[in-house]
């Protein structure tokens, strides 16, 4: 038996990294180190050219990102007993000799007289040290799916990435720095593993609430914060969701986006049991953070108050009390001229506008009274509009 038929069958009796078997790269690698074929090495590398050049790269992220026994044991602060530990530095070591091989060596074993397609490797790799490095900064950066990504949204009841989500940092908004710097302060105390609030950020349209949730998420992904997005008809879902994450290194935002109710919405409830206790009491790596546009988030109508029910105060007091169940709601009213104009230079200066400021706020105080009012979102479309008519 060749040396690539005895990797490939020792590849097949993973434990630990069983599931690397189901990736297209690493079984069609298996097929290559098994029949020895022109053919299978060629459609490895096809399959492994759609993701890198470089195998070694590639088969360390794959392992770095793998949600297996050793990593959700790990991950939940639970120690490894002897006979899992020894597993694990078998198969990495395993895998590293796999990941190393150079297309050279395919070369050589196949004899194949016409051209086949070459890749790298990076024979200094340690994979068993680089591995123990993510265990210890596994609150950092997680496993996984929330190890690639960190915005999420859910879609047929599965928590489901977001490729390409807004790339909105904070160094981008303007203005509002005092609740903002509140949102910030209670999303450090949840990274730092100290009691935070479910926060509700309510006030006027195109104010910033929604781009500071998702600011925040980017500007520190890198600590171990991820966003979870749910629609407000997707409420029922909450407990799932905690239930699967609870037990996951990382710290998670549930952003709910938009949130009102009608006096008769079941929806209502859902939240309203959701904020009775803390979510920390269940979940202390969650926090839920909610925008809307009223302080008040059931719409109630005059005849609802004129209504027969016997007990209709406490009803009214059910109400108008779920916002107070958010442990912080921060306020974003529609800025003053002062606050507006300066949001305006903030923003001409990052588009490098040539336009004279003088100029620039006249124009910027018309566009506003076009659009109904001064706010962060009509400053952001007047200098984009101002931006595209430059020469």
């Amino acid at each position: 038996m060749s040396d690539f038929k005895k990797l490939a069958l020792a590849a097949r009796t993973l434990v630990i990294f069983k599931s690397l078997k189901e990736r297209t790269v690493f079984a069609k690698l298996l097929m290559a180190l098994e029949y020895e074929s022109a053919e299978c090495y060629c459609d490895f590398v096809a399959a492994l050219y759609k993701h890198s050049d470089n195998l070694t790269d590639y088969m360390l992220k794959l392992i770095l990102e793998n949600e297996n026994i050793f990593m959700l044991t790990r991950g939940e602060g639970k120690k490894t007993g002897f006979f899992l530990d020894e597993c694990l530095a078998n198969e990495l070591a395993l895998l590293e000799e796999i990941a190393k091989i150079p297309s050279s060596e395919f070369e050589r074993k196949i004899g194949f007289d016409g051209f086949l397609p070459h890749y790298a490797v990076n024979e200094g790799v340690d994979f068993s040290a680089v591995y123990a490095k993510r265990i210890y900064a596994i609150s950092q950066y997680g496993y996984g799916i929330y190890s690639e990504y960190h915005v999420f949204v859910i879609r047929d009841g599965a928590i489901t990435p977001v490729k390409n989500p807004d790339p909105i940092r904070l160094s981008q908004l303007s203005g509002y720095e005092e609740q903002r710097r509140q949102v910030i302060d209670n999303t450090l105390a949840l990274l730092k593993g100290k009691p935070a609030n479910n926060v509700l950020l309510y006030g006027d349209c195109g104010t910033g609430k929604s781009s500071t949730v998702k600011a925040i998420a980017n500007e520190y992904r890198s600590k171990g914060l991820r966003l979870i997005e749910l629609k407000k008809r997707q409420l029922h879902e909450l407990p799932n969701i905690t239930e699967t994450v609870c037990k996951n290194p990382l710290k998670f935002i549930i952003f709910i986006d938009d949130l009102s109710f009608t006096e008769d919405d079941d929806d209502f409830a859902a939240l309203k049991a959701i904020l009775e206790g803390s979510v920390a009491a269940a979940a202390d790596n969650l926090a839920i953070y909610a925008t809307s546009n009223r302080r008040h988030l059931v719409r109630e109508t005059f005849s609802a108050r004129a209504g027969d029910e016997i007990h209709l105060n406490d009803t009214m007091q059910e109400f108008l009390s779920l916002s107070d169940r958010f442990g912080l709601s921060v306020s974003f009213q529609k800025p003053d001229k002062s606050t507006y104009l300066r949001v305006v230079d903030d923003l001409a200066a990052a588009y490098e506008l040539k336009t004279p400021l003088d100029e620039l706020h006249v124009q910027a105080e018309a566009f506003a009274i076009r659009r109904g009012g001064r706010s962060p979102r009509t400053a952001k479309q007047f200098i984009e509009l101002m931006k595209g008519n430059e020469d």
